[in-house]
This record gives structure tokens, C-alpha cells and sequence, in this order.
């Protein structure tokens, strides 16, 4: 039997679903396109949309699903909504920050979060910086948590600075 996720989050876009589908499979490893269906016919009083465009893309980002859908013009991404991407390196950070942020809006960088030129927010977090915010040692994450707020895109060697109580 198929195994199927239990959970998928369903990405409602104005037409660029398959288009920031490949976009995502491009930055992220082990990714893939799984599924495109169609408009048809049916409906088409009710949702509007050309016969033979694009309705739903699922795909897949490092093993997580993800459907797209084409719902128009409705509803808007916010940030209400943000997809975690866990970093064990800067190497990795400076990769997603770079690809993720290109064409979004700058003024929605802050703390390691932004927004893609599709207006989904992302959260592009150190694996260390978790480590560092669950400290016993309040005094340490609190500099490590003061430092990450001066921050667009986290810099793991400033904050293991700001918490080593080095800066």
C-alpha cells in the first residue's frame, strides 16, 4: 500500500503554483515534482479558471509534502504561516537565505525570517540557535536571544559570541 503523509500544507497561489513548485525543488535537496491535475470543465461557473490550467502541483521539499494550488487572486500569503528550514551550518544558512529571500521584500527580513518572492514566509533557523535559546544558563540565551534580534540573516559565530558573553 501507498504510503501516504498525513499532513500536507496546501500553498494557495494566483496562478504561480507550478511555478514556485519547481522554484522550491530547485533549492532544496531531495525534491521532486510527484503530481499536476488539471482544471476541467466542471465547475468552471464556480471557480473560473481556463480549462486545462494548472489546479494543484504536489511536491515534495527534502521529503516533506506540499500541494499548490491555483485559487486565485483571494487570499494572500502572511506570516501568520512560516516553514522552518533547520541549518546545521552557516554554509547552510547563507544557501537558503540566498535562494529564499532573492526577489521577496527586504523589509520582511528580521531574526532569520523572510519572505520569498511569492510572499510564503520562511524561517531559516541554526540548529545551534536552538540549542543556545534552551540553555539552563539564562544569562546566555538572553545574549544569544538580544544578539539574534539585531539580525537579518543569523550568523552563527556572532551568536555563539554573543553567547559565550564574547561581544
Amino acid at each position: 500500500m501507498l504510503h501516504v503523509q498525513k499532513l500536507t500544507p496546501c500553498l494557495w497561489f494566483d496562478g504561480q503554483a507550478e511555478e514556485a513548485a519547481k522554484y522550491y525543488c530547485a533549492i532544496f535537496d531531495h525534491s521532486r515534482i510527484t503530481a499536476i491535475t488539471h482544471y476541467g470543465k466542471a465547475g468552471q461557473e464556480v471557480h473560473g479558471h481556463a480549462e486545462g490550467s494548472v489546479l494543484t502541483v504536489s511536491f515534495e521539499l527534502d521529503g516533506q509534502t506540499f500541494t499548490g494550488l491555483n485559487g486565485g487572486p483571494n487570499f494572500k500569503f502572511n506570516e501568520a504561516i512560516s516553514f522552518q528550514v533547520n541549518c546545521q551550518t552557516q554554509e547552510e544558512v547563507d544557501h537558503f537565505w540566498g535562494r529564499l529571500s532573492a526577489g521577496g521584500p527586504v523589509e520582511a527580513q528580521q531574526c532569520g525570517w523572510l519572505k520569498d518572492k511569492y510572499g510564503v514566509s520562511w524561517q531559516i533557523v541554526p540548529i545551534t540557535m536552538m540549542d543556545m535559546l534552551k540553555d539552563p544558563d539564562t544569562s546566555k540565551s538572553q545574549r544569544a536571544m538580544a544578539a539574534m534580534m539585531q539580525m537579518k540573516k543569523l550568523d552563527i559565530a556572532a551568536l555563539q559570541r554573543a553567547f559565550n558573553g564574547e561581544s
